[in-house]
């Protein structure tokens, strides 16, 4: 009698050992960190190229600026600002000023034109480029010294330094005062009162509208552009003199420093310089 079996034909395939649970997890969380190493070096690298697109449309704009203010014939002290036409979240600013160079103990006119842009990571980047313009004589720099002064007087006008100031200005007590600068009305960095915005608060006995508010003067740029809408002191006709003379500033400089024409001429630069700082220029 024969017997006869049937085999079972996945029986002669080879076996082969399947993953554990615990070797799954395990591979899946080396195969996230690696994922996520290469997508933060993709981040930074994406941050990085923005960051550098901003920084060089800055550095076009102070660039233009320069190469705008390097043309002009003359120059004066000056403070300009603005926004980019080109590129509108850059912020631009130009100035002009008097920089003592410690070197050669010589004043100079420089100009300084900076760029401001917001980085990807919200904080406030500047691009700034220099240029020494010219150099001053003496003259120069006690005219300066005028026109800055002038300027401070002028600023003098616009300003109220106490509240007690204040209050008298407008007709009111120091606690009204107080009511509306919890009400919303700007005062200067230095806790200095502006007349503009006492004025506007004045007129609408403490409660101005929001239109009204948004009038007030919030920083030093708007300072200068009130300096700027006032009119130009009416100058007095200098003495015919030699335009070489330095008598011809005697009646300017000498109430401005306490010191005489011939006192300032024998300074040097250096006892000039220390002048207008102790004067706080």
């Amino acid at each position: 009698m024969k017997c006869r079996s049937k085999k079972n034909l996945l029986s002669a395939l080879p076996k082969y050992r399947g993953f554990s649970l615990p070797e799954v997890i395990a591979a899946l969380m080396i195969l996230a960190l690696v994922s996520s190493s290469v997508l933060v070096v993709i981040n930074r690298c994406i941050t990085s190229a923005a960051d550098s697109a901003l920084r060089m449309q800055a550095f076009e704009v102070a660039r233009e600026n320069m190469e705008k203010l390097l043309s002009k014939d003359s120059v004066e002290e000056m403070v300009e600002y603005g926004s980019s036409d080109k590129y509108p979240q850059i912020q631009w600013q130009t100035t002009v000023e008097a920089f003592y160079e410690p070197i050669t103990t010589r004043m100079w006119i420089q100009g300084v034109c900076s760029a401001e842009y917001t980085d990807i990571a919200g904080q406030l980047q500047t691009v700034e480029l220099t240029h020494w313009l010219t150099d001053l004589t003496k003259e120069q720099l006690l005219e300066i010294l005028k026109q800055e002064q002038q300027e401070q007087e002028r600023l003098a006008d616009l300003l109220i330094g106490t509240v007690e100031e204040a209050a008298e200005y407008v007709g009111v007590d120091v606690e009204t005062i107080e009511q509306w600068v919890d009400n919303g009305m700007l005062t200067t960095e230095e806790g200095s009162f502006v007349k503009n915005n006492l004025d506007i608060y004045k007129e609408s006995n403490g409660n101005p509208p929001p239109e009204a508010k948004n009038q007030q003067v919030e920083s030093d740029a708007d300072l200068i552009e009130l300096i700027e809408q006032q009119p130009e002191p009416a100058e007095q006709e200098p003495a015919e003199q030699e335009p070489d003379e330095w008598e011809k500033w005697q009646d300017q400089v000498e109430p401005l420093t306490g010191l005489t024409y011939g006192e300032l001429a024998g300074m040097s630069f250096d006892e000039i310089w220390e002048l207008l700082d102790k004067l706080g220029y």
